[in-house]
Order: C-alpha cells, then structure tokens, then sequence
C-alpha cells in the first residue's frame, strides 16, 4: 500500500515525500523569461490528483517515463495559487512488484453485487414487458454486464471512479421511484426507470478505465449520446414486435437527458419522461460533484464550514451549509 496519497498532501506541506503516482500527462516547457525548460506534470492516485513540476536534472525522467506509466517520485509538497503541487527532486519508471493497481484507481464505496441487485430488482419490476425485454437484453448480454459493472460514469466530472456508472444509475432509480409517484397522470414509470438505465450507456465504449480514464477514438469521434443511440437500436433489432413509438421515446430521452444543446444534447426535451429524467440526472450529478469540491477543499487545507475555491464545473465557489450551520 502507498504511504503517501494524494489527498494527504495537506499534513504534508513543506515536507518531501517519496511515492507511487500513475502518471498521465508529462511534458517538457519553455520557462518564462527563458533559462530553459522544465517538466510539468500531473502525478494521480485514487484519491485525486495534483500538479508536480521539476525544475531541474530531468533529461533521464523524460526519456524514461511516458504519459500512462507508474512512477516513483520524492518531492516537497508546496502550495501555489492556493493548490498544492510537488516540486519534484528524483523520479524514476515504478517496478511492476511496487504497484498495487488498487491505489491508483478510485472506486465507488459501495458494494458492486449489492447495486447490482437492486439495479436487476428494478427491472423485474416493470409491469411493461417490452421495456423489461429491452433493458435485459443489455443487462443479460456477459460483455455489457461487466463493463456496466466497472465503468465510471464521467472522465472527471462526475461518478468519476470505478463503478461510478452503476453507482449514479441505482441513485437515479431510487429519484425516478420516488418522483414518479408524484406525476402519476403524465409520469410512465417504467419509461422513466429505462431512462436511467440506458442514458449513460454509450459510456461503456466512450470511455476507457484500466489504467487510468481516458477517452476511446470512438468515443471522441462520436460521444456517448451517439454510441448509446447505435448500442440501443442494435439491441431493438433483436427484439421482434418491440414497438415503434416506444423506441422514439426512449431515444429522446437519451438524446435530450444533458437537457440544452450547450450541454451537448442534440435534443431538448420534449416529453414529460425526457423533462423529469433530464432534471433528475443533472441533480443527481451536481450534488455528486458538490461533495467532491467540498471534500477537495478540505484537503487544501480549508475548514468544512468556508466556501470553496472556483469551482469550474459548478461555474462559482460551493458552501457546504451543514457545516456552516455546524460552526455558528
């Protein structure tokens, strides 16, 4: 196990450390003013990630280690611009014997078998046969099923770990269960519950996880939107009778559930199941993603009860209001 974590580098300030980081970016920059280049890098572990530069001796480091590697590191952890980065001193390619992949990966905290009980569960439920044909003929293929059951939800945004997707999806399932009640004359249940399942499918081939979270060709090329919509009407194909109005409106819904066409959604939504769906995966994310900032802002050294830095994907700074309310 590592002894030096990402999410640490708070009760290590001004200290050198020594530790194993997967290394995902690294490149060689002009300084300012001239006096030659230095190394800027991004050094990652499953609790986050952080900026490292090294300013000097690191011909041999750059020859040697490539973007997508293991490292070991020694540097002093330093804050700058109110982050905290290492100022690397030695760096060399990690041993295969020194590397635990499961430090260098953040996974959900919640049990894999158990969400996807629940998630099997849910699907069982509907009383619209179709519908259920539908989302087991994903659930009951081996290779979706095991990627369903890693795959992150985001490359960063959010859900943004392993199991991320199954994780997000269970928490939708138990919103839509909750809201549909409350819309029962234009609500559609199971319609709704599909949405959850499915909108976030085409992840499985956007994104790539072994060893760190990047994007596949395809998924650059296309989107997730786009490779959901082709895995979806595959999957139709294969279901004889699966009527066609009810394929058009799933498939709004997939393509509308980013709800704004700066959001990336082709669509925008157009039917009372597209409408609640889209508001629901934006909350559910966006509250995710809350809890993260709150969590990264502790660990630059900030108190639980103080707003957060800027947050870019929010667009403004974040206060927890429980621990404000905690520290009157």
């Amino acid at each position: 196990m590592k002894d030096f974590y990402v999410s640490d580098s708070a009760q290590h300030e001004n200290s050198v450390v020594t530790g194993f980081f997967l290394l995902p970016q690294i490149s060689a920059r002009e300084k300012k003013g001239g006096g030659g280049q230095y190394l800027a890098l991004t050094l990652v572990d499953k609790t986050g990630s952080m900026e490292a530069r090294m300013w000097d001796d690191f011909a041999r480091a750059l020859a040697t280690c490539a973007a997508g590697c293991y490292v070991k590191v020694q540097g002093r952890v330093e804050k700058y611009q109110g982050r905290f980065q290492m100022g690397i001193q030695q760096m060399r390619v990690a041993t295969a014997d020194e590397i635990d992949v499961t430090d260098f990966q953040a996974a959900t905290q919640y049990d894999i078998d158990a969400l996807w009980a629940e998630l099997v569960q849910c699907v069982d439920g509907f009383s619209n046969v179709h519908l259920k044909q539908l989302v087991h003929a994903f659930l009951d293929d081996p290779a979706i099923a095991t990627a369903y059951r890693s795959a992150p939800a985001a490359k960063v945004l959010h859900h943004a770990w392993i199991g991320g997707l199954l994780e997000h999806v269970v928490f939708l399932l138990r919103l839509c269960a909750r809201v549909a009640p409350q819309y029962a004359a234009e609500i559609d249940p199971d319609l709704l519950m599909t949405a959850a399942i499915l909108h976030d499918v085409g992840n499985l081939r956007e994104l790539e996880w072994k060893t760190s979270f990047s994007y596949s060709a395809e998924g650059q090329l296309l989107g997730h939107i786009t490779i959901g919509i082709g895995m979806l009407r595959d999957k139709v194909a294969t279901l004889p009778g699966f009527p066609e109005r009810l394929r058009i409106l799933v498939e709004h819904i997939i393509l509308s559930h980013h709800g704004r066409f700066d959001y990336g959604s082709p669509k925008l939504p157009m039917t009372p199941e597209a409408v609640v769906f889209s508001a629901l995966d934006d909350l559910e994310a966006k509250l995710q993603n809350m809890r993260a900032e709150f969590a990264k802002a502790v660990e630059n050294g900030k108190r639980p009860d103080e707003l957060t830095d800027f947050s870019r994907s929010m667009e403004r700074p974040l206060l927890n209001s429980k621990a404000y309310l905690a520290g009157e």
